[in-house]
């Protein structure tokens, strides 16, 4: 049905970055939610609800720890506790909090999922949206190459169940270049120019270097792309010790996808860190072509607990970007009947999948009074006419 519009109202007027959702819209991304929600649970990933807001220093705490989603939680003092509490801006970090501590004896690997609104101070170039819904999954307590391959193929499938096909899995090592910098020895101030250098892929700066940093640096730079490609010009590098072992382990992550699912696009940019700032494994963004922004993204991280930490993989999606990505919405079969249509009739018809609006008084032109209401169809002389 068409969403009506007022402008005259200044109270319908509301802060950047936030925006109304309406009926059909709304609805469609309801429907897209419940999809993902069934492929979650269909591979084994179990449903966690935590709350919208938090005491300040819990969603800081472990996975969600870094200055940028500091800066960008809207803050309230609770009047009950005379604590600080903050809006979730990211709902990872809420589920690491969970598993550290209710579920703390629950067995490993851990499997959970989650779907949920966030609220960011900012928004972003690509995404200006302050509020959007985020849904993913994390599965916790495994480290091995097997945990990549899980979240990834399951990134597909989800994608695929709302439509979305051809999506594009662009694999990073956000910790590869501070492994690099810190086995060759480079200047902390001068590691971070580089590592911003080559997540700005700006050229110009890279060129200015020398040395083996320099090389380094450069070919990185332009092994950025297709996954054979990029893995083959950075085995011809001389790499320090732990900067080799990330990146074999990025060769045998690539190597299984090639076994198990040989028609994944897979592209692979080394010097990205930025958004993947408390990664500590391959992290991944999902791409869609025409589609603006990121659908998701993803990757391993540590759970930080009051003793000790373990390994989680995980990824999240974000509705507003895929939602542009989905195919439009089927047609939805108004049906009108007239006042007065027994009830019998208003349960068959919903069961053949109709949605009845029902005249609460009895109309003078009932077909004329169907197309006011937007409907395509009318019950009328016991069967069903389209209008």
């Amino acid at each position: 049905m068409p969403e009506p519009e007022n402008d005259s109202d200044d109270t319908a007027l509301l802060p950047e970055g936030l925006h109304d959702t309406l009926t059909l819209e709304a609805e469609y991304q309801a429907e897209i939610v419940e999809k993902l929600r069934h492929c979650f649970a269909g591979y084994g990933y179990a449903r966690v609800v935590p709350p919208l807001l938090e005491f300040e220093e819990s969603l800081l705490g472990g996975a969600a720890q870094n200055n940028d989603r500091s800066r960008n939680m809207f803050r309230v003092m609770d009047p009950v506790s005379q604590r600080m509490m903050a809006v979730r801006s990211d709902m990872t970090g809420q589920v690491a909090r969970i598993a550290r501590s209710r579920l703390q004896n629950a067995p490993r690997p851990l499997r959970l999922s989650y779907t949920g609104d966030v609220l960011r101070v900012q928004g972003s170039q690509l995404r200006p949206e302050r509020e959007f819904t985020q849904a993913g999954i994390e599965l916790i307590g495994s480290d091995s190459v097997e945990a990549y391959v899980e979240i990834i193929l399951l990134a597909r499938d989800v994608l695929s169940m709302v439509g979305i096909e051809g999506a594009t899995i662009d694999l990073t090592m956000p910790l590869l270049v501070p492994a690099i910098c810190q086995g060759l020895e480079i200047e902390e101030g001068r590691a971070k120019t580089i590592r911003h250098a080559l997540d700005a892929k700006n050229i110009g700066e890279l060129e200015t270097l020398d040395g083996d940093i320099g090389h380094i640096s450069r070919t990185l730079l332009s092994a950025a792309g297709a996954a054979d490609k990029a893995v083959a010009m950075m085995a011809g590098l001389n790499l320090p010790d732990e900067a080799r072992k990330i990146c074999d382990e990025l060769e045998q992550l690539l190597a299984r996808l090639r076994e198990v699912a040989p028609d994944l696009r897979v592209t692979v940019d080394p010097g990205e860190y930025s958004g993947f700032e408390f990664q500590t494994g391959i992290s991944f963004c999902l791409f869609v072509r025409g589609v603006r922004g990121e659908l998701g993204r993803g990757g391993r991280y540590l759970v930080e607990g009051p003793e000790s930490s373990e390994p989680a993989t995980g990824f999240s999606l974000y509705l507003d970007s895929l939602m542009r990505a989905v195919p439009d919405m089927a047609d939805i079969k108004y049906i009108y009947c007239p006042f007065g249509t027994d009830m019998a009739t208003l349960r068959d018809l919903r069961a053949q999948g109709y949605r009845t609006i029902c005249g609460l008084e009895a109309a003078q032109d009932e077909k004329a009074e169907a197309g006011r209401l937007t409907c395509r169809y009318i019950w009328q002389g016991g069967k069903i006419a389209e209008i």
